[in-house]
């Protein structure tokens, strides 16, 4: 190989090198500004929304004649930005469980859940707590670890036990919200 040949090869190289920064950059600036997005939409989902007032013998009757079963208390609701229910996820003692909502088949093979949550979120989370676990900052106990129950092809929930801490639980979330959506999306979209 000539010089010039090994100059435009180490050109091409850096080039390579400087578009993978610019893409890793981006993304985690994306995803932050995805977070954000998730936090106006609760936000002004809380604030559009005004409690009705209604008279206790009213509520007395309605409470005798219709029996809707309420998600628990613990559930956070994954929307749509149309204002879908697509999932539930229940938090509880450093694991996170997310379940597809009643008559909701979401595809467990597709890209928005392999290729992103599972590939660039839990298996990143994973490969640093594993590192951190090396490095003795903590227990190998404490490293994240999930699971996908499917039947068949359909998603039926997800586990992830060990999230750590706020920020990363926070992290999580909004990245299953994205996940859940875009899922939702392909499952919804018309073939054209």
């Amino acid at each position: 190989m000539g010089d010039s040949d090994q100059q435009a090869t180490r050109k091409l190289a850096e080039l390579k090198s400087f578009l993978e920064r610019n893409i890793k950059q981006h993304e985690e600036e994306l995803l932050s500004l995805r977070s954000y997005l998730d936090v106006v939409d609760t936000l002004l989902a809380d604030r559009s929304f005004r409690k009705m007032e209604i008279p206790t013998k009213q509520m007395e009757r309605l409470k005798t004649t219709t029996a809707v079963p309420q998600p628990s208390p613990d559930s956070i609701p994954v929307m749509t930005n149309d204002g879908v229910r697509v999932a539930s996820m229940v938090v509880e003692a450093g694991g996170v469980h997310i379940t597809p909502e009643p008559g909701i088949q979401l595809d467990a093979n597709s890209p928005p859940l392999r290729s992103f949550l599972v590939g660039k979120v839990l298996e990143s989370m994973q490969a640093k707590d594993k590192e951190a676990a090396v490095a003795g900052t903590i227990p190998p106990e404490a490293i994240l670890s999930y699971s996908i129950e499917q039947d068949g092809n359909t998603l039926k929930v997800i586990h992830v036990a060990n999230y750590g801490d706020e920020r990363r639980l926070l992290e999580l979330k909004n990245a299953i919200r994205w996940t859940f959506r875009r899922m939702y999306e392909k499952a919804t979209a018309k073939p054209t």
